[in-house]
């Protein structure tokens, strides 16, 4: 991408988008498209279609979604797998009528089978059976790979994707009934010192794995992705079109959640309630086909959970 591209953030306000926000002024990108959600409405396909008519991006990072953790996708699955369908299909459909040179899709790591081989490679997908929880986001987000892969074939565009692992930092949703796991503990934590309670209580039993990334590292992978990986016609008939993007590493929910307690220096007990949902035993992405390009991940966990404690004390949620 040229510094002075027209570079259409779907999404900005978001945890991912505001990261790439962030990270493409840094890098000198001069020619952000940004609009709010009163601005535009991605749901609305007659404001997207003329949207996309006037302004001509020539880059689109498709970073918009309906995101949310457990209880909000056992609460409003047909919210999931309605809007995040309409968002991506009104925007992917727009960005091939104007000719957008190329557009990158923010998928999920949960688009994997839930007994996948671990870690998981991005031939994975499709092989299985999808984990419960959360599977009408994920078919959403399947929709949007096979959306790209599919006009790549029949109209020669350059869609491609990401599939990010689980994310964290800056502008992360911080509310205990719709986000994930990371935040929602750092909130429980900080609530519980600073009203002096004796316990917390954490869902599951906490020996599932997962894997976390730094949202500002997700963001440097997609420019860096933006920029060197273009798929093949083997890649656009057969797939995948897309990357994993993540650490290569993980941890048990108990130990992050140990990790947070020390952090936000909570000195009471965890109490686990293992009468509720822990997913899927493990997500751990197979890191290969980014690394081999040249990208990793700069971000360690621990630091990560400090600055992301240190901009929730400056930015504390709503009661």
């Amino acid at each position: 991408m040229q510094k002075n591209a027209k570079i259409f953030v779907a999404g900005h306000r978001g945890l991912v988008g505001s990261a790439l926000v962030r990270t493409l002024e840094k890098e000198g990108y001069t020619d952000l498209v940004l609009r709010t959600h009163r601005e535009l409405d991605l749901l609305d396909q007659h404001a997207v279609a003329d949207f996309f008519e006037k302004e001509k991006p020539e880059y689109v990072f498709l970073a918009a979604a309906k995101v949310g953790g457990i209880m909000a996708n056992n609460t409003v699955p047909a919210d999931f797998i309605y809007q995040n369908l309409v968002i991506e299909t009104n925007i992917i459909e727009s960005a091939r009528k104007n000719n957008v040179t190329k557009l990158l899709f923010l998928g999920s790591s949960c688009i994997y089978p839930k007994f996948a081989e671990q870690p998981m490679k991005e031939e994975y997908l499709l092989t299985g059976t999808i984990e419960p929880t959360n599977e009408p986001y994920a078919l959403s987000k399947i929709a949007g790979i096979k959306l790209c892969q599919s006009y790549n074939r029949q109209y020669g565009t350059n869609f491609i994707a990401v599939m990010p692992t689980n994310l964290y930092g800056q502008n992360d949703n911080f509310d205990l009934t719709s986000s994930h796991v990371l935040p929602a503990l750092i909130r429980k934590f900080h609530e519980a010192k600073t009203t002096g309670a004796k316990e917390v209580v954490a869902w599951g039993t906490g020996s599932p794995k997962r894997e976390f990334l730094h949202v500002d590292d997700l963001a440097r992978a997609c420019l860096f992705v933006m920029d060197n990986y273009n798929p093949t016609k083997e890649e656009n008939e057969k797939g995948p079109i897309f990357m994993n993007v993540g650490t290569g590493e993980d941890i048990t929910i108990k130990e992050l959640t140990e990790m947070i307690k020390e952090i936000v220096g909570f000195e009471g007990a965890i109490n686990w309630d293992t009468t509720k949902p822990d997913g899927a035993p493990r997500k751990l992405l197979d890191m290969t086909r980014l690394h081999s390009l040249g990208w990793k991940h700069s971000v360690e966990l621990k630091d990560g959970i400090k600055k992301t404690y240190e901009w929730f004390l400056q930015n504390p949620p709503r009661a």
